[in-house]
């Protein structure tokens, strides 16, 4: 039986969601959780695979198996895990939902601190520069008339297309001066939020022209770009899945 989990993490301490040779990851700490409730071996499989560092306030894995699930399940996982990782919800899902391909969207929002906050130490990214944050908003709406973003990727990945369909994205500007960022997509390539926000704040500091952030985007060159903004400041906020993916949570 295969079943979906719903959780979020800090992932301060975290050398990412995927499982690590030299470092603690989200994903090892579930599955050693799972496997020694469920007293078997257990492999999950997260909706994306989140830097070191970068948060998660909804985060989507499967996995499978034969065992009949404790019913204080959730109770249990919690009590075994460390606190800056909560599971929320474990559901039956139909045997072909998978928990990446099934999902028709991530949403991410990056988080940016105008002046230090001990409230939100490593959960934002302190940034003191003016930002003129019309001019990032004019520049974040060519993102929606293009699909390669081989530029805002990592150099050094594994994948055959670069190509991701942006729903939407902008800057909003708090009453306090914060920013936060947010963007939608089917999917993102590694690294690439934060390859995206570090080169849009250039934008705001007026050290690169909306002209020149396209051409960064058509040149499919990762070192035209600006460098990674830092991974504090980063939030998976939501994935995407079509309706039937719940049905067995619906029903139950």
């Amino acid at each position: 039986m295969r079943y979906f989990l719903q959780l979020a993490y800090r992932g301060t301490t975290y050398h990412g969601w995927q499982r690590q040779p030299n470092g603690l990851s989200v994903q090892e700490v579930l599955e050693t959780a799972l496997t020694t409730i469920l007293r078997q071996p257990i492999a999950i499989v997260g909706s994306g695979r989140t830097d070191a560092g970068v948060h998660a306030g909804e985060q989507f894995a499967h996995f499978e198996t034969d065992a009949t699930l404790p019913d204080q399940l959730l109770r249990s996982l919690n009590s075994l895990i460390p606190p800056d990782i909560a599971v929320y919800d474990c559901f039956p899902v139909r045997a072909d939902d998978h928990a990446r391909y099934t999902a028709t969207y991530r949403y991410y929002q990056y988080q940016i601190i105008r002046r230090k906050d001990p409230f939100r130490e490593g959960l934002a990214y302190l940034f003191n520069p003016s930002l003129n944050v019309a001019r990032m908003n004019e520049a974040a709406g060519k993102l929606l008339e293009h699909i390669d973003f081989e530029s805002f990727s990592k150099v050094k990945t594994d994948v055959r297309t670069f190509n991701c369909q942006i729903d939407w994205a902008y800057w909003e500007e708090k009453p306090n001066h914060d920013l936060v960022f947010h963007i939608r997509a089917n999917r993102f390539l590694h690294g690439m939020v934060r390859a995206i926000v570090g080169t849009l704040l250039a934008v705001g500091q007026e050290r690169l022209s909306v002209d020149e952030f396209e051409n960064i985007i058509l040149a499919r060159n990762r070192k035209q770009a600006g460098r990674a903004a830092p991974a504090e400041g980063l939030s998976l906020v939501e994935v995407g899945y079509p309706d039937a993916v719940f049905n067995e949570r619906r029903s139950a």
